[in-house]
């Protein structure tokens, strides 16, 4: 995804470090290390993580698989970020460890609903011309 407007791109520092934390948050949603009822059979995916420059800031991008209700998920993930902050702050070697927010993330909805669009008969039949 571009920067807002306005917002300088991020620098390769970022990048690493934003792909290094979505790497480690991806495995532990995998693995389903959470007490938290809310949270315990969830299939998360991590699909992004962006980092403010200073490296204190880190939104989580994630949806869930075959839903649109991640919202619902937020108020746990809530409970649940200072536990993966600190799994974090054990894989990644960093001086201080961002803090981490949470935003369900709705672009693989709207892709679908994009496809499902494009995949209409009356769409087809005007993109293969036949209109």
């Amino acid at each position: 995804m571009s920067p807002a407007p306005g917002a300088a791109a991020p620098g390769t520092r970022q990048l690493r470090v934003a792909e290094e934390i979505r790497h480690v948050l991806a495995g532990i949603f995998a693995r389903g290390e959470f007490r938290d009822p809310d949270l315990a059979g969830a299939q998360i995916t991590v699909t992004e993580v962006r980092i403010g420059p200073d490296l204190k800031h880190a939104t989580v991008f994630f949806a869930r698989l075959g839903r649109s209700d991640g919202h619902l998920l937020l108020p746990a993930l809530r409970r649940a970020a200072p536990f993966l902050r600190g799994q974090v702050a054990k894989a990644v070697r960093l001086r201080g460890t961002p803090a981490l927010s949470f935003q369900a993330d709705s672009s693989i909805d709207y892709a679908m609903t994009i496809d499902r669009a494009m995949k209409a008969p009356d769409v087809a039949r005007d993109l293969e011309g036949e209109g």
